[in-house]
């Protein structure tokens, strides 16, 4: 069966009308015939949303039941038995209720599109995963419900739902997004015109980078080389000079004012020469300054540097081609047009800038090799051979009469060794060739004959041959032993940028992929690992017998279906795509092999280490437990018994006034024996992960209250300034009542007499701050953050009061919430205890 596709409405905000357009989608489809159901649709008690849910089909919610509370789950069995076409299931990121089958909502919608369903959903920007922490630190409201970008990025289709800053406010004064009560406080916070415009900037980038990955997937699915200008993409070229960094900072500004386009840096390591220390320095110094740019550096391999210059600008789709002006001199460009002046030529659509700087024709270029000879100039030489040997003879046939046969050949052979400097050891052997007959002809007797009547004569002409041609063998073989060292020093570049990328941290294994990927200018490059053995020959062409572990670019299913299967290991491979690698390059290629293996094994180990090192923790939780329970728990139990045994016993014998004191012991020690029980059970399942909360809108001027009371008649002191005005914060309430009751305990335990603690509470950004002050000794600063660890308690001198878990429980159950608590300094001397809740008018969790 297919798999379903899945259409996701993206918002920059609560309340921009994502379910309202997946509804109005959902409708349209329902028009047209096809079979539509809301699978879950949370109107957040919106008119107009509700009001198009009209004659659609509503599967039933399912309850769940969680601490003592109702709730309603989106129902993913009722849906797959209905097996709808089209099913709308909203809150793509939302946390299902603990004890459900999937754990995210994302993974209930996943279940339906394997079952062939299509699937319509909604998501806001401060959801996905990758940009949690940027939204958090715009509008200082953390989000807990997330979802992997991946997720997203996977689906069919990917529509923004959009709205000014302005429309937004203006539809939340009407009263369209929030209750009247809650408006002020939402305006003046969370949905203030910078927070709305930096987040709606930020939703509209993610989705031009889904809108690109789209596009880049198209071009190779259709095998699309041309430049498509749907967006600027600068390249600069580097050759290792000292020009570079001028390069780079003209590349920049282009890049800048094109509107922070891309900015790519690649250097070419071909078999032009070899690499010298200094230019290994200069783009060691380049590459940090592309990066601190916002750029990104990257190395090919190619003999040609042109070619593999518009190879990559091809492959990286770019606009422009930054290239620094020649550095050579009229004569070398006479014989050569050089890597400029080619590259234009041949750019086609891609706008090519030769820059000056003020190294052109100041600094020599380092030489190359005189052996490496390419195909360009062994024609070159060739057509020498046939023009210029003939064109010397000539000149020299009106001197015959006054210069020797031997004289003649020293200076053909002189022309025939720069001709071998020139084009190789074949233009070489026919200048011999072509200089033998022409000396033969115009100078040997007899004349104007192919014929020798003088033996002499015929051994300089033969020795002349012989002489031309070792000099073209040793040209030759220096030639080769060029090419050979060329060709080591790029690869010895390529690992030591490769070496360099893992000593800066930048060796994770998706890195070295799309390294790789593009040092071969390839289309994919795939780490697969075997999952089944394969049957017999063809199990390298076996998708089903491979997995797809990390991939660069699209994915291959088997290492027998690309042009280049890197075996690692039995259970390992590596399948390249896009052209069929030489030798050489296979090397290279095998070194990044394994260094994916090392980074594949590296981070199966980290995963396991961190599994294990909870485990370590879990483990050391006991332990503390169990040291710690060894008094704290036989205290009250010891007393407990005694008071029971004495009145079981001896009850007779006791006046109604001491058996009443004795069941009041009895009472406060069995009281103090389940509250220290409750806290060493919720500490548990703190450090297991599985205490859940569910936050709701709940106002402080009510939970404070709430608290004292629990606390007694010692709390009767507190001095309260809560204003009753606050808005509402996301909290669950008996969670917030255990730390207002632990916290607020604390600070009673060590404020002194007359000075009573003092509760105070205000807005803080997207917060509401509740200050728990007391005027006690203090915590020094080295401390404040020891006391929130189990089993501490100030100076560790009494072992009456607890086992120290009060203020550690507190912050885990905060943040168990999405709120912090913190210490901080009382003025004058003493204490303060900061409680930060998330303010609920703020919060766009769950909304639409």
């Amino acid at each position: 069966m297919p798999r379903g596709q899945l259409r996701i409405y993206l918002g920059a905000a609560p309340g921009v009308g994502k379910t309202y357009a997946a509804l109005e989608e959902a409708r349209r489809r329902a028009d047209r015939g096809t079979d539509v159901v809301i699978g879950f649709v949370e109107t957040h008690g919106r008119t107009a949303t509700a009001d198009l849910i009209g004659d659609l089909e509503v599967v039933p919610r399912r309850a769940v039941e969680y601490r003592g509370s109702a709730f309603e789950e989106f129902d993913t069995d009722a849906v797959l038995r209905r097996s709808p076409a089209v099913a709308l299931v909203d809150e793509l990121a939302h946390t299902n209720v603990p004890g459900s089958r999937n754990e995210k909502r994302w993974q209930d919608i996943d279940e339906l599109l394997d079952a062939g369903i299509d699937v319509i959903s909604t998501v806001n920007v401060q959801h996905l995963e990758s940009l949690n922490d940027v939204v958090a630190q715009i509008t200082g409201v953390p989000q807990r419900e997330t979802v992997p970008d991946e997720v997203v990025r996977r689906a069919d289709q990917v529509e923004l739902a959009d709205i000014t800053p302005e429309a937004l406010r203006r539809r939340m004064v009407h009263g369209n997004v929030y209750p009247p009560e809650k408006v002020d406080a939402a305006l003046s916070n969370y949905f203030r015109v910078g927070n709305l415009t930096a987040l709606r900037e930020i939703a509209l980038l993610w989705l031009a980078d889904k809108v690109e990955d789209q596009l880049e997937k198209y071009r190779e699915d259709q095998h699309i080389t041309a430049v498509w200008e749907s967006r600027e993409r600068v390249v600069v070229a580097l050759s290792g000079g000292d020009e570079g960094d001028t390069l780079i900072r003209r590349a920049a500004r282009i890049a800048a004012r094109s509107g922070n386009a891309d900015l790519k840096a690649v250097y070419v390591a071909s078999g032009d020469g070899l690499t010298s220390a200094r230019s290994a320095r200069n783009l060691a110094r380049q590459r940090t300054l592309v990066e601190d740019l916002g750029g990104t550096y990257h190395q090919v391999v190619g003999d040609s540097i042109p070619d593999a210059l518009l190879e990559f600008a091809q492959g990286a789709n770019a606009t422009q081609l930054v290239l620094g002006a020649s550095r050579r001199g009229r004569f070398a460009q006479a014989l050569s047009r050089g890597v400029g002046v080619t590259t234009t030529a041949r750019s086609g659509k891609i706008d090519v800038h030769l820059v000056s700087h003020e190294r052109v024709r100041s600094v020599k270029r380092a030489r190359s090799s005189p052996g490496i000879v390419d195909t360009a100039r062994r024609r070159f030489g060739i057509a020498l051979a046939f023009l210029g040997i003939p064109a010397l003879v000539t000149i020299l046939i009106p001197l015959h009469e006054d210069l020797s046969l031997t004289t003649m050949i020293l200076i053909v052979l002189t022309a025939v060794m720069a001709l071998t400097l020139t084009g190789g050891m074949w233009p070489a052997l026919l200048g011999a060739l072509i200089g033998f007959f022409l000396l033969n002809y115009f100078f040997a007797t007899p004349y104007y004959q192919f014929k020798i009547h003088d033996q002499e004569q015929l051994v300089a002409l033969v020795v002349f041959v012989a002489l031309a041609l070792g000099g073209a063998a040793v040209v030759n073989l220096s030639a080769a032993r060029a090419r050979l060292a060329a060709r080591a020093s790029a690869e010895a570049q390529t690992l030591a940028t490769l070496a360099g990328n893992v000593l800066r941290g930048g060796s994770g294994l998706d890195d070295l992929l799309e390294q790789l990927r593009e040092t071969f200018t390839l289309t994919s490059v795939t780490l697969l690992e075997r999952t089944a053995p394969g049957a017999g020959p063809d199990e390298r062409h076996d998708a089903k017998a491979w997995r797809v572990v990390a991939h660069a670019g699209t994915a291959c299913g088997s290492p027998g279906a690309a042009e280049n299967d890197l075996p690692i290991r039995d259970d390992l491979a590596l399948a390249l795509r896009g052209h069929t690698l030489e030798a050489a390059d296979r090397r290279i290629a095998q070194a990044f092999a394994m260094h994916a293996a090392a980074a594949l094994e590296r981070e199966r180990l980290e995963r396991q280490a961190e599994a294990v090192e909870r485990l370590t923790d879990a483990d050391k939780l006991r332990t503390a437990l169990l040291a710690a329970v060894s008094h704290d728990l036989r205290t009250p139990l010891a007393s407990a018994r005694v008071a029971v045994s004495s009145l079981k016993s001896t009850g007779e014998l006791f006046t109604p006034g001491e058996r009443e004191e004795l069941l009041d012991s009895a009472e406060q020690s069995l009281s103090r024996l389940t509250g220290l029980v409750d806290n060493l059970l919720d500490m548990s399942r703190l450090q297991a992960g599985v205490l859940g909360a569910d936050p709701v809108p709940i106002a402080l001027d009510e939970a404070v209250p709430w608290a004292l009371d629990e606390i007694g008649e010692a709390a009767a002191d507190v001095r309260l300034d809560v204003p009753a005005d606050l808005p509402e914060v996301m909290a669950d309430p008996g969670l917030l009542q255990r730390i207002l009751v632990n916290v607020i305990a604390n600070a009673l335990r060590y404020s002194p007499e007359g000075e009573p603690p003092r509760l105070t509470a205000g807005i803080h950004g997207g917060t509401v701050e509740l200050r728990v002050v007391d005027r006690g000794p203090g915590v020094p600063d080295e401390d404040r953050e020891t006391m929130f660890r189990p089993f501490q308690r100030l100076g560790d001198r009494d072992n009456t009061t607890g086992v120290g878990l009060g203020l550690a429980l507190s912050r885990g159950l905060a943040e168990a919430m999405g709120g912090t608590l913190g210490p901080e300094a009382t003025p004058g001397g003493g204490l303060t205890m900061v409680l930060a809740l998330r303010i609920a008018a703020s919060d766009g969790e769950g909304a639409e």
